[in-house]
């Protein structure tokens, strides 16, 4: 509707926005073409340079493919220019291409339900949206096993990859915009401690001499690439025993609202592992934690867990789809 336009020139941009109109199909192949051929023409040289695709990602014409049109986002990416993808609508809403295309084209994907998830994407957090600080950014977590008896990673089953892959440069993961916070979780038992859901294996090798480093749970490694780099760079951190806490009162604010967060998404898909950990201990987490919310996000997840128990089948009832098995080690 509008060649590449300077923001200021706000009349012209409204004039086209008025324009736009509804119409019986969605050509997102030719869309996302068009977007990169005019995005290339307005490149600013050190500048932010990012398409952004707002739709329900039905696709129903042209490119339809969903590994075709991952293969085109991948491809344009090697110009610089990221992708943002913004979801809107339902019934027939394809949140895994979405999903999907933002992470094959360096970019992120927000899903708009509200005015004010609209507002907190492209104004509140609008430097998140469009300024990636680090590319392909992959975590990953190597247990010590005299000390870790079994170890789960909660969640980012469309990001597992392969071990080799975390050294591999050319294999692609997530990106970090400015102000993002990523957080993982793995949920583990400790050697004796009582909390291991599986029965040792009868003919499994018995325990050596007490390994080196026993003081250590694990080893941390994160990969980062700058945004306009190639080649990645590699930190290290050792969890030791003296960082176990002893209990969740002592975790930070920001530790236990996260579980909350994991909790109640594990309940939504079947709760295969949580035990006693319902609506009301969510809930409690959640308000225990819930300290300084200037916009109200973490008041609105308490409302979102409140509808949810209120819906939710009595004990005994009709179960929700299971959870997958327990992921690998590597994520991005």
């Amino acid at each position: 509707m509008l060649e590449p336009t300077p923001g200021n020139q706000q009349a012209k941009i409204e004039a086209a926005l008025d324009r736009l109109s509804a119409g019986g199909s969605t050509n997102g192949g030719a869309g996302i073409q068009l977007a990169y051929n005019l995005a290339r023409e307005g490149a600013v040289q050190g500048g932010i340079n990012r398409v952004i695709i707002a739709t329900d990602g039905d696709f129903n014409v042209g490119v339809v493919s969903f590994e075709a049109l991952k293969n085109q986002v991948e491809t344009e990416r090697k110009s610089g220019i990221a992708l943002t993808t913004l979801g809107f609508g339902t019934g027939n809403y394809n949140d895994r291409l979405m999903e999907q295309l933002a992470d094959a084209g360096n970019g992120n994907y927000a899903y708009i339900d509200t005015l004010q998830e609209a507002n907190k994407i492209l104004v509140e957090q609008l430097g998140a949206t469009l300024l990636t600080i680090a590319k392909d950014v992959k975590i990953q977590i190597e247990f010590n096993p005299a000390a870790v008896e079994e170890y789960r990673l909660i969640g980012y089953e469309n990001r597992v990859l392969r071990r080799e892959d975390f050294n591999n440069d050319a294999v692609d993961a997530g990106d970090i915009g400015a102000g993002h916070r990523v957080i993982a979780l793995d949920e583990i038992a400790l050697k004796g401690s009582g909390g291991a859901l599986t029965e040792p294996l009868r003919y499994a090798q018995p325990d050596a001499a007490p390994a080196v480093r026993g003081d250590e749970l694990g080893l941390l490694r994160l990969r980062y690439k700058q945004p306009d780099g190639d080649t990645s760079q590699l930190i290290e951190w050792p969890l030791t025993r003296a960082q176990v806490l002893p209990d969740r009162h002592a975790a930070s604010e920001r530790f236990r609202f996260a579980a909350a967060v994991a909790g109640f998404g594990q309940l939504l898909r079947g709760a295969r592992y949580t035990g006693d950990f319902g609506y009301d201990q969510v809930l409690a987490l959640a308000r225990d934690a819930r300290g300084h919310d200037p916009y109200g996000y973490r008041g609105e997840f308490l409302a979102l867990v409140g509808l949810a128990r209120s819906v939710a089948p009595p004990a005994g009832g009709t179960p929700g789809p299971t959870e997958p098995a327990p992921a690998g080690q590597s994520l991005p």
